[in-house]
């Protein structure tokens, strides 16, 4: 069968407006994917639905539609997308009534049965990840465009494949193909230079947005649309692989992908092929994303010019802490931004940054800045702040669990209104670790030189829930010869000392040159607690990057 082309036109929700149009004038395509849903969006989500029962889904998608839908239209390109988020069935009655409006003869469809709010009291947002399966039965049945709730990322690519080639669920090498393929595409503009650790390797001042070419076996190119910006390679690819990801079994509803068996090969300009991935039967249970509000949450960051920077913080924290005594939570930080003998105040300041929590609004908001204002004229000299600390927000709390698959209904709602159970999947396996492969033989001895690591190893890093990845990667041959013998589990606590105490677990991954580190808790209760100051992990990568090891003249 021919080859099927899927391009993504949305990372998450406020991601590039313009993408949508970009990519259907830009280039052919035969199914156009969105994805706007994030743990934090789910939380945000549910936050609107409880001030409209109406809302919970992705407003944006609507706003790009109503100039999109006709050009979609226009050139048989069909729209998949998640930005159904809470409330799937209103988004596609939403999506019915503007085609109406335009006039445009559409037929729109949706996925439900994620929602399992019910049975999780206390849980603003309970939802269960699905698979594809949903999204190819409402394309097979004639959808124009579908919305779909909780899915996986990858599931807005698995479905459209697995319609388009009638592949069983048993097909998991085919499967898992289409999940590696769905995995690089679901963010967007990192796979065409976003984010990427080295970004001076092409222009990425306005990068476009990444298509695949499926093929019916499960390989494919991914690939942009000509003379987009930004660029394609195998660099780019690898880093968007590892984002987000762990052990070499990437578990899904529908298949398990082994990442250990991906295999990248540059089959032309801004054009990278994958193959060789296999797939197994995926686990017997579903993963659940529950989110619920955790309490209130508030900060004040204190600038801190000059001279006995140490001192003036030590004195702000014993005239503030009296006053936080009640808050169940209370977290100070300096940060030495300050310079000696600096050209401008502010290279010549300090910050100290305090965060207090409570489920009382009353102990976060009033009493902190209450006490706060009062030290106005009272405290350190040169005494300012950022901004005035408020009332205190809500923050929220993400925690993942599994259920079996038999209580999630899976089901799609075809465009004529009729309702089909999606089975789960018959065959399953128990998710286990894969036996560390043996070590590449180190490099001779040689001479060594003081150096960051990011001279000779990318790396990209995201947030799972509390956890947080960092996948690292070597550019040459050699380098990841010295690479996955020097940068142990050990090794890698030692150069982020924020992880010296957290379990860390490293997972090969020789394929592709890499080392994927899992790092538990860091992030406490999510991206929503704000509990560090880079709550969804994005920067660890560049900061392990920066740090310096003795590294072999030869690799630089």
């Amino acid at each position: 069968m021919s080859v099927l082309r899927v391009g993504n036109a949305s990372g998450f929700y406020g991601d590039r407006f313009d993408a949508m149009r970009e990519m259907l004038t830009d280039g052919p395509l035969d199914v156009l994917t969105g994805d706007y849903l994030a743990e934090l969006t789910m939380l945000i989500l549910g936050r609107d639905r409880l001030k409209n029962p109406d809302a919970g889904y992705a407003r944006t998608f609507l706003r790009q539609l109503e100039e999109c839908l006709g050009l979609a239209h226009d050139r048989g390109v069909r729209i998949v997308s998640n930005a159904g988020g809470l409330n799937p069935a209103g988004l596609a009655d939403a999506v019915r009534a503007l085609a109406d409006r335009l006039g445009i003869p559409v037929r729109v469809a949706h996925v439900e049965g994620d929602d399992l709010t019910a049975a999780h009291p206390g849980a603003l947002a309970a939802h269960a990840y699905l698979g594809g399966f949903g999204i190819a039965e409402c394309l097979r049945a004639g959808a124009d465009v579908v919305v779909t709730g909780r899915v996986t990322d990858a599931a807005l690519v698995t479905g459209p494949a697995a319609a388009h080639f009638g592949w069983a669920p048993t097909e998991w090498d085919r499967l898992a193909g289409a999940v590696v393929a769905g995995h690089l595409l679901e963010c967007g503009a990192q796979t065409t230079g976003g984010n990427y650790a080295f970004f001076q390797d092409g222009d990425v001042r306005r990068p476009g947005f990444p298509l695949a070419e499926i093929h019916a076996d499960g390989t494919s190119v991914i690939t942009k649309h000509d003379g987009t910006g930004g660029f394609v390679d195998t660099g780019t690819v690898t880093a968007q692989l590892l984002y987000e990801t762990g052990a070499a079994r990437y578990a899904g509803p529908d298949v398990t992908a082994r990442l250990d068996t991906v295999r990248l090969t540059q089959d032309g300009p801004d054009r990278v092929r994958v193959a060789g991935v296999r797939g197994e039967a995926p686990p017997p249970t579903l993963k659940v994303g529950l989110n619920r509000l955790g309490g209130f949450r508030n900060e004040v960051t204190f600038v801190l010019t000059g001279l006995d920077v140490e001192a003036k913080a030590a004195l702000v924290r014993a005239q503030l802490e009296p006053s936080l005594g009640k808050a169940a939570d209370v977290r100070w930080e300096l940060v030495r931004t300050d310079r000696p003998d600096a050209p401008t105040e502010e290279s010549a300041s300090a910050l100290l940054r305090l965060v207090v929590r409570d489920a009382d609004q009353q102990v976060v908001g009033r009493a902190l800045s209450g006490a706060a204002v009062e030290l106005a004229l009272a405290s350190y000299p040169g005494f300012h702040v950022l901004a005035p600390p408020g009332k205190g927000a809500p923050y929220g709390v993400f925690e993942a669990t599994h259920v079996p698959r038999s209580t999630v209904d899976h089901v799609a709602v075809l465009h004529d209104g009729r309702r089909v159970p999606v089975p789960g999947a018959q065959d399953t396996a128990v998710l286990t670790d894969v036996a560390e492969p043996p070590p590449p033989r180190p490099l001779p001895p040689g001479p060594v030189r003081s150096a960051p690591l990011g001279l000779v190893a990318g790396a990209r890093s995201g947030d799972k829930g509390g956890n947080a990845n960092v996948g690292v990667w070597a550019r040459t041959d050699d380098a990841w010869r010295w690479l996955t013998h020097e940068l142990t589990a050990d090794r890698f606590r030692e150069l982020l000392p924020e992880t010296r105490d957290l379990p860390v677990t490293r997972h090969p991954l020789p394929n592709l040159r890499a080392l994927n580190f899992v790092v538990e808790g860091i992030l406490g209760e999510g991206v929503a607690a704000q509990h560090r100051f880079d709550p969804q992990a994005k920067a660890l990568g560049e900061w392990l990057r920066a740090r310096h090891l003795d590294i072999p003249e030869a690799l630089l």
